[in-house]
């Protein structure tokens, strides 16, 4: 009998890949990174259809493709390449689809920092991907997590104005996300922010 493919590696593979990034390109993208790992296991714990241990993988390599910087947005196919490499088709969905809730190549905040062919490959491959209840909820708990810790949607959306600046397409972009909110809260019965560890302390400070 032969084995299905996995489509994430395990969760040692998927620690290994992450402490392997740190140590080609440290920073806070790291523990933002397990942050939306522990959020997103939370709320798939209380999940009717989500693996929590897949959630947690998830999470934890969605900003794989920051191991090629310092970079910006082109992480975003940075890491799809890493994952695609390695054989891991769903977690390589997942950094692709993680910045774009709406499905949109102009959801991006800052100045594309690769090449124009590029941002075309990555528009494509973004354009074509089938969304899951897996990509939304990466999608979600990107937008839950700061370095120091879990947080309300509100706090990480002033985070990331202030060093990115406004713009028409980031208030859309967190209409998206907080429509999604709105479906997980439906999901799990409940305002998700009770399930997420921590986010007290990091709300309150």
């Amino acid at each position: 009998m032969t084995l299905p493919t996995p489509t994430v590696p395990s969760l040692a593979t998927a620690e290994a890949l992450l402490l392997d990034a740190e140590r080609q390109n440290p920073g806070p993208w790291v523990p933002h990174s397990r942050n939306v790992a522990l959020a997103a296991r939370a709320i798939a714990e209380n999940h009717p259809d989500l693996d929590p241990e897949r959630a947690y993988i998830l999470g934890l390599l969605h900003d794989l493709g920051r191991r090629t910087g310092p970079n910006k947005d082109r992480h975003i196919l940075d890491g799809y390449d890493a994952l695609s490499a390695l054989g891991y088709p769903d977690a390589a969905r997942i950094a692709l689809t993680h910045s774009f809730p709406q499905q949109r190549p102009d959801e991006l905040i800052g100045a594309w920092d690769g090449t124009p062919e590029e941002f075309g490959r990555m528009t494509g491959l973004m354009l074509a991907a089938t969304y899951t209840e897996e990509d939304r909820l990466i999608q979600l708990c990107d937008m839950l997590a700061l370095p120091e810790g879990c947080c309300i949607m509100e706090k990480r959306m002033v985070d990331v104005a202030l060093r990115y600046g406004s713009s028409p397409q980031m208030i859309e972009k967190w209409k998206a996300k907080i429509a999604i909110k709105r479906h997980f809260d439906q999901a799990t019965g409940q305002n998700l922010y009770y399930l997420l560890p921590g986010i007290v302390e990091t709300t309150l400070g």
